[in-house]
């Protein structure tokens, strides 16, 4: 037979109104009678209908944590931090939340889709995790499909992600074109010139902010932006592969290689080496996000720290209200830079390599 609230409360020997406050943790109740509560739970193996209180409530204990690709460290620190967070105040049986992980692989459209899903369970939260796509048409949707999340009792939370205009969503972003510019710079300082980079998707707002910088860290010492020095790709190994085969082939006196994350740096070092050219010796390379591979790469990647599990614990602790949300609504996060060993003063070994390349039978 079914147990009922009812054989909790009788078990417990309080109201089923007690009883239902320790389950929902939305109401102070004394510490004795709450574990009173508890105890009668587990002794009856006593499971609360979620998809009731859901109906009683404006919320439902659900959470959706939005991710471009959970297989990439970026989103899997991030995602694993705001569900730390999201922890109720119930322990054993009450006022815990059921965070789900939605992966969108990079689609507008499954983004979308999975918001609506999210609206349809009354999810208590939703956080919206990475850039953003650069498509108008689906930037108003995104508003007003997350406008009407937050008008349901939804708190809506970006990590990683720019503001969306009219959401009423509270944003953490962080300061992509800053630690794009910083990057570069660092390059400029030991003496590159001829600098490549390997960019993301072109429809990303993460891809354009830190491209952005880089470009603003060349005009301020008068560097030339060739075109052609510019690759862009998704963000994984094999892009930074190919991307950087390709770079050689256009511009062999290349000295460093910017690339677009971390993973990316990792393929572009392979390509480095496979063609016969060693780092930093010949060509300096340089990533962004410092995921926790970077320091172990060999040589260590210079790349740009972003305090990644820092601000999904914040955006977990902001959906939840166990935080005020910054003023106005919106924090930039700023990065920091961590020269390491893939970068130094740059030498002539590209050409050299090059050149015996040409001369080879």
């Amino acid at each position: 037979m079914t147990t009922t609230l009812a054989d909790v409360a009788a078990r417990a020997q309080v109201s089923p109104a007690t009883v239902s406050r320790v389950l929902n943790g939305n109401y102070p109740v004394a510490a004795a009678t709450r574990e009173r509560v508890l105890r009668a739970v587990d002794d009856l193996d006593y499971v609360l209908n979620g998809p009731a209180s859901a109906l009683a409530a404006a919320t439902s204990d659900l959470v959706g944590i939005l991710v471009n690709d959970i297989a990439d460290p970026f989103f899997g620190i991030v995602a694993g931090a705001v569900q730390s967070e999201i922890v109720g105040p119930g322990g054993r049986a009450g006022g815990e939340r059921l965070a789900v992980v939605c992966n969108t692989g990079g689609s507008p459209e499954r983004e979308l889709t999975y918001l609506t899903l999210l609206q349809r369970q009354r999810a208590a939260a939703v956080v919206l995790t990475g850039g953003a796509v650069e498509d108008t048409a689906h930037a108003t949707a995104i508003s007003a499909k997350l406008r009407r999340l937050a008008e349901a009792g939804t708190k809506v939370v970006l990590c990683g992600r720019p503001p969306v205009p009219d959401a009423d969503a509270v944003a953490l972003t962080f300061d992509n074109r800053g630690g794009g510019r910083a990057l570069t710079e660092h390059l400029l300082d030991l003496g590159h010139r001829r600098i490549g980079y390997i960019a993301g998707p072109e429809d990303r707002t993460t891809t354009r902010h830190r491209l952005e910088g880089h470009r603003a860290a060349l005009a301020s010492r008068d560097v030339p932006d060739d075109a052609k020095w510019t690759v862009h790709g998704p963000y994984d190994r094999r892009s930074g592969y190919e991307a950087t085969v390709e770079l050689l082939r256009r511009e062999p006196s290349l000295t460093a290689i910017v690339a677009a994350n971390d993973t990316v740096a990792l393929g572009a070092c392979a390509a480095l080496r496979e063609a016969g050219l060693s780092i930093p010796g010949d060509v300096s390379v340089a990533g962004f996000d410092d995921l926790p591979f970077s320091v172990d790469a060999v040589p260590a990647l210079t790349t740009v720290r972003l305090p990644l599990a820092e601000a999904g614990a914040r955006a977990g602790r902001i959906a939840m209200g166990r935080e005020e949300a910054p003023a106005g609504g919106l924090a930039v996060i700023q990065g920091e830079l961590m020269v390491r060993g893939s970068t130094g003063v740059p030498g002539v070994g590209a050409v050299d390599y090059w050149d015996r390349q040409a001369d080879a039978p």
